[in-house]
């Protein structure tokens, strides 16, 4: 009886040593976490859950942000790699993706890039990337002169218009190019703002008002995303009409948003990241793009700011807040 009693005491001790480890995914990321927010966005877990993972259960997730200092991803990325993550997800644009390529070519990544994944260097391919890397690309650069189009159809009077990006961003000076072609085109006058701090944002606005831009673009930065609810007060304090990148911006209080879902992005990502845990090959898997873009109009920021909104785009919008 006591050998019966000590052998059934330690089965379930031996069964636990045994159990083998979990999976564990790396999610690396230029942005900073906002106090009660999650870690990672809740539609990833989504797309995860569907493709038949649960964090604790059958996958791990380890966080790695940079909290805006892009200099510090290409060290994160290479931790991941000692700790021998099962795979990477590089959010938070292009500076992420890039340091996850630069420390693997092994370990599978997916990336989140808001340009041409074939003209930054991230795959060779699109329908099949090879290597170790696939993902989505978001078009949020070169959605930048739509959102101009948007303002210029609120405001046809507008004839200087502001553009805030992070300078530390790869894409700042693609992004800064391209609008002053779109601007110049246009007839207006671009003016080229710069934050990669929270004081800086203050500096930026103060900026604009005092040289005189009638509205702003906003860039799709990371740091920006996170610090949406600030942008949105600051440009309700100086009376500047802008156009974001994501709705939550819209849902902020900003005038108006125009780009894919971050939702949907996350969720795709999510489903990528399950197949590939079962065993898919990330350099078969094609790189996505979204298929819809949301337009979202504040009414209630519109009539604040003293703009009426053509009933053209109201018509046109995803979604109208009131």
């Amino acid at each position: 009886m006591m050998l019966l009693v000590g052998s059934t005491a330690l089965w379930p001790r031996e069964t636990r040593a045994q159990r083998p480890a979990l999976p564990v995914i790396g999610f690396l990321s230029s942005a900073s976490n906002p106090p009660n927010v999650e870690r990672t966005p809740p539609a990833f877990r989504t797309g995860l859950n569907e493709a038949g993972y649960v964090v604790g259960e059958n996958v791990t997730i380890q966080v790695f942000l940079a909290d805006g200092r892009y200099d510090r991803l290409p060290a994160l990325a290479e931790e991941m790699v000692r700790r021998k993550v099962s795979l990477i997800v590089a959010a938070g644009g292009l500076a992420s993706a890039r340091a996850a390529k630069d420390a693997t070519d092994k370990i599978p990544i997916l990336f989140i890039a808001g340009f041409d994944p074939v003209k930054l260097g991230l795959v060779p391919r699109i329908n099949r990337p090879g290597g170790n890397a696939t993902g989505l690309s978001i078009y949020t650069t070169e959605l930048l002169a739509k959102r101009l189009e948007f303002l210029r159809e609120t405001m046809p009077q507008a004839s200087s218009v502001a553009l805030l990006v992070n300078p530390l961003s790869p894409v700042a000076r693609i992004e800064t190019d391209d609008m002053e072609g779109v601007a110049r085109a246009s007839g207006l006058r671009l003016l080229a703002l710069q934050a990669s701090g929270q004081g800086e944002l203050e500096k930026a606005f103060a900026s604009a008002v005092r040289d005189r831009a009638d509205a702003l673009l906003i860039s799709a930065d990371p740091f920006f995303t996170t610090r949406r609810n600030q942008i949105v007060a600051l440009a309700a304090r100086h009376g500047l009409p802008a156009v974001y990148p994501w709705q939550e911006y819209a849902e902020a209080g900003g005038l108006m948003s125009y780009g894919p879902s971050l939702t949907t992005a996350y969720r795709e990502i999510g489903l990528y990241a399950g197949r590939i845990l079962k065993g898919a090959n990330p350099g078969e898997l094609p790189v996505q793009f979204p298929t819809t873009f949301e337009l979202v109009i504040n009414t209630k920021t519109a009539k604040a700011l003293g703009l009426a909104i053509p009933e053209t785009l109201l018509a046109a919008a995803s979604k109208v807040i009131e």
